[in-house]
């Protein structure tokens, strides 16, 4: 009985010693990890509005709203994430960088920042987190497949496989259909919270 009662001091001793530990290491690695995040965040913003000067929170967003604007336009696979106001240098609204989240992935989901200005020129998406078969759905994290949503001013995007052209159309990458499917489906719904709760349009 003794035994017993001596192993499990040991066992607790040890548990509360290493979650003492942990919570250190947490509490250590927390605030670099989150200056870490933010960079990483900024980085994606300025690669998708090369041209803005600054970025700041979009204080309105709302996800409830976010989540009825897409429903209502009929992408039920993505959230909007997140939503940051593009600022040019003399403080003024430019355009915002929209971030989704696609449960579409064929490895998971995938995070996307949208950049979008005031009259709805797409001017580039980033791959925040994507999981994809290598040599086929990473493919879409290539500029070859993301430079074709750069400076597109239309409504929506609509893939193709056929080479069909047209500023709407995105060409299929070979063999990784469900992920095109995905990203595109991903920044026509940046497309539709910016048409819709964002108050932006096509030729504003």
């Amino acid at each position: 009985m003794n035994k017993i009662i001596k192993n499990t001091l040991i066992l607790t001793i040890i548990t509360l010693v290493a979650g003492t530990l942990l919570g250190l290491v947490y509490e250590v690695t927390k605030a670099p990890i989150a200056t870490a995040q933010e960079n990483a965040k900024q980085d994606a913003y300025r690669t998708v509005l090369a041209d803005a000067d600054s970025f700041e929170e979009y204080a309105d967003f709302d996800a409830s709203e976010a989540a009825k604007a897409l429903k209502d336009g009929g992408y039920t696979s993505d959230d909007i994430t997140e939503v940051a106001v593009a600022k040019d240098k003399s403080g003024e609204d430019m355009g915002y960088v929209v971030t989704v989240t696609s449960h579409e992935g064929y490895g998971g989901d995938i995070v996307i920042s949208v950049g979008i200005l005031s009259d709805g020129t797409v001017k580039g998406i980033e791959m925040l987190t994507i999981s994809e078969t290598a040599g086929l759905g990473m493919k879409a994290t290539e500029p070859a497949f993301k430079d074709q949503f750069k400076d597109k001013q239309v409504e929506k995007f609509a893939y193709t496989k056929t080479g069909e052209k047209g500023d709407d159309k995105i060409d299929a990458l070979s063999g990784a259909t469900i992920t095109t499917n995905a990203v595109t489906n991903a920044v026509d719904s940046a497309l539709i919270y910016f048409q819709n709760v964002l108050g932006g349009s096509v030729n504003e």
